[in-house]
């Protein structure tokens, strides 16, 4: 089933018709009474009313970013595009669908991502009809599918990503935002082209570890932020050691054996590497 755009009349000449279609039957029945013909003017009333209530059953109105599809005894017959007050068929079934774009916001969902840790994801989707007869025709209510639909795939695309990266460059729901969204899209918009619909855009807009387990996972989090500034500390401290013995040997300021050098190398990786201030003791001997 795929969208057929349909020709349709304006509605407002037709509508003036109407109107003129009652004026004349008004006027034909005073002239008729006045001629003492009362026998056929309920004839004339009826056929009067009768054509223009035809008339005005087939106008309609259609709004700007709106469509209205027409079907005849079931069978589908064409989409008409342009607002404003139209004209078809008036045995024609009308049935209006906005072709603006809109968006929901997923509730708090509970899954397990790639590792099988339990997390909350919540998500936001953008999205338009793009074909108003398979919106219609294909789904029974296109509106209920795409939120289910689109909270389906949400479930199936959080549970193929760890929610921290476990590896270096690995695409992750928390690290790789741009990624995921595109992904989510993708899958979104898989299971809802059947239903005519045109996903634009979709984001997390909530991602959290599920109550039970984020005590845990923050200290899991803090522990590698630790370690993570320590590996750093450590690598700083490193060079500042190397820098400084190369320019005490280059300035030729004092000669150091292995074991002096090693002890030297200790002291200034302690009181570099130290998360709290170190005391400083003054030797008030001769090194050697």
């Amino acid at each position: 089933m795929q969208e057929i755009k349909k020709h349709s009349l304006p509605g407002i000449p037709v509508l003036l018709f109407g109107i003129a279609i009652l004026a004349l039957t008004a006027a034909i029945v005073v002239s008729m009474i006045l001629a003492g013909f009362k026998a056929v003017v309920i004839l004339v009333i009826l056929a009067g009313v009768l054509l223009a209530t035809i008339i005005f059953t087939g106008l309609y109105s259609v709004e700007p970013n709106q469509t209205a599809v027409l079907s005849l005894f079931g069978k589908y017959v064409g989409t008409v595009h342009e607002p404003g007050l139209r004209f078809n068929n008036p045995f024609f079934t009308k049935k209006k669908i906005s072709m603006r774009v809109r968006n929901f916001e997923s509730g708090h969902m509970k899954v397990n991502d790639l590792g099988g840790s339990p997390i909350e994801i919540a998500a936001i989707v953008v999205w338009e009809v793009a074909d108003s007869a398979e919106a219609v025709f294909n789904v029974d209510d296109y509106e209920s599918f795409v939120q289910i639909q689109s909270e389906s795939a949400i479930r199936a695309m959080a549970s193929t990503y760890p929610y921290d990266p476990h590896k270096t460059d690995e695409v992750s729901l928390r690290s790789h935002p741009v990624e995921i969204s595109e992904k989510m899209k993708n899958e979104i918009q898989d299971r809802l082209q059947q239903a005519g619909i045109n996903v634009i855009e979709a984001r997390i807009s909530h991602l959290a570890y599920a109550p039970e387990i984020a005590q845990a996972m923050l200290q899991r989090q803090q522990a590698g932020a630790i370690i993570a500034a320590r590996q750093l500390i450590v690598e700083g401290a490193v060079g500042m050691v190397e820098s400084a013995l190369a320019s005490l040997t280059e300035k030729g300021v004092v000669e150091l054996d292995d074991e002096r050098r090693a002890a030297m190398v200790s002291n200034l990786l302690v009181v570099l590497c130290s998360d709290r201030a170190t005391q400083p003791v003054v030797n008030t001997g001769s090194i050697y």
